[in-house]
C-alpha cells in the first residue's frame, strides 16, 4: 500500500514567524480570516503573531503570539478580536521605521494586512522601503478593490441592508411615505444597488448611474399615477445628487406633498453583526491562500476571488479603483422597478 504523504510547501523551513494586523473600518469576516491565518502558519510549523490596533501596534509594540486555541470561537463574531485603527505615525517615514523595528525584535519578517485601500497601500509602501513580504486581504464592506468580486464583509452588509430596507418598507406602506434610505460604500454603489433589487426598492442612486433630480422627479410622477402609495429609495453614501440626503428630501416633499418624506441612514449596523457564511467560509480561503503565498516567497500580492477562485492581485493594481458596476444589473433595477 502506498502512503500517501502531504508534501510540504518549498520555503517553509525559511519562514519561521508572520504576523497579522486589521486595519482601518473593520468588517465582517476579518475575525474568521485571522483564525484561517494563525492555523494555517501552525499547520506549517509557523510562528504567528497578532498585531492589535493595526500599523500602531507594530509602532507601539502591542504584538502577542498566537496560536490554534487563541482564536477559537471568532469565526462566527463580527469586529475584529485584533482591534482595528489609522495609524497617522505610520504616515510618517519615522513611523515606519519604528514599526520595522518592532518587527525586527520580533525577528519577523512577513505580514498578512486585512483591510480595504488605505491599509494595502500602507502595507506596499511598508515593503517598499523596508523590504517586509506583505501579503493582503481584502478585509471592507464597500467591495471597492480592484481585482476581487467580492471582498470580506460585503455580502454580510449587504444582507443586514436588505433585513433593515425590508422592515422600513414596513411603515412605509402602513403612513404612505417614501423613504430615503442611505446605505454606506463610499464612492462604490455595489451595496445601494444590490441591496435596491434586493428589497424591491423604486429606485437606486449611486455615484455610478448619474440619475439627476430632474429624472427622479420624473420617476416618483409615474410611481404615483400607477397607484404607489409609498415608495424607497436606496440612496449610495457616495452619491451627491444633493448636498446631503436630508437636503434632498426636503427638495423632493415640495414637489411631492402627498407624501409623508422620511431619512433613514442606517450607517455602521451594516458593519456590525455575525459574518454570513458566505463570508467566513471566504475568509477561511483567503486567510490559508495567503500563507501559502507566504511559503512561495509573494509578496505585494492582494487575494481576491474570481468565479470560484482565489487569485493573485498585485497590491498596486487592487488600490488603483473600484471594480465597474454591472450595467446589466443596473438594467434589471431600472426594468423592475417600475
Amino acid at each position: 500500500m502506498v502512503k500517501f504523504v502531504q508534501p510540504k510547501q518549498k520555503l517553509a523551513n525559511k519562514i519561521k514567524k508572520i504576523g497579522v494586523l486589521t486595519s482601518g473600518g473593520d468588517s465582517p469576516g476579518m475575525n474568521a480570516a485571522v483564525r484561517a491565518v494563525v492555523r494555517c502558519a501552525e499547520f506549517n510549523k509557523i510562528e504567528c503573531f497578532g498585531i492589535y490596533k493595526g500599523f500602531d501596534g507594530l509602532i507601539s509594540d502591542n504584538i502577542n503570539k498566537l496560536n490554534a486555541r487563541s482564536v477559537k470561537n471568532i469565526v462566527n463574531k463580527g469586529g475584529t478580536i485584533l482591534k482595528s485603527a489609522r495609524s497617522n505615525e505610520f504616515r510618517s517615514k519615522e513611523g515606519r521605521i519604528k514599526a520595522k523595528e518592532t518587527l525586527d525584535k520580533y525577528q519577523i519578517d512577513s505580514i498578512v494586512v486585512i483591510g480595504g485601500n488605505g491599509s494595502l497601500e500602507g502595507g506596499k509602501i511598508f515593503e517598499e522601503e523596508h523590504g517586509v513580504k506583505v501579503i493582503g486581504i481584502p478585509g471592507t464592506i464597500d467591495n471597492d478593490l480592484e481585482g476581487t468580486t467580492f471582498t470580506l464583509g460585503y455580502d454580510t452588509a449587504l444582507n443586514t441592508a436588505v433585513e433593515a430596507i425590508d422592515k422600513i418598507r414596513d411603515t412605509a406602506i402602513s403612513h404612505n411615505r417614501l423613504f430615503f434610505i442611505e446605505v454606506m460604500g463610499k464612492g462604490s454603489g455595489h451595496i445601494a444597488l444590490n441591496a435596491g433589487i434586493g428589497a424591491g426598492a423604486e429606485e437606486v442612486l449611486i455615484p455610478e448611474k448619474k440619475m439627476g433630480i430632474d429624472r427622479l422627479l420624473k420617476s416618483l410622477k409615474h410611481s404615483e399615477k400607477s397607484g404607489k402609495s409609498s415608495s424607497i429609495i436606496v440612496v449610495s453614501e457616495g452619491e451627491k445628487i444633493g448636498d446631503n440626503v436630508f437636503k434632498f428630501s426636503s427638495y423632493i416633499e415640495k414637489n411631492f406633498p402627498s407624501y409623508e418624506i422620511r431619512v433613514s441612514i442606517l450607517g455602521h449596523i451594516q458593519r456590525g453583526g455575525s459574518p454570513s457564511c458566505f463570508d467566513r467560509v471566504l475568509a477561511s480561503r483567503m486567510g490559508v491562500y495567503a500563507v501559502d503565498s507566504i511559503l512561495k516567497n509573494k509578496s505585494k500580492i492582494m487575494v481576491g476571488i474570481k468565479g470560484d477562485k482565489i487569485i493573485e492581485v498585485p497590491i498596486s493594481e487592487a488600490i488603483k479603483g473600484g471594480q465597474d458596476i454591472d450595467r446589466d444589473l443596473i438594467r434589471v433595477c431600472d426594468i423592475i422597478s417600475i
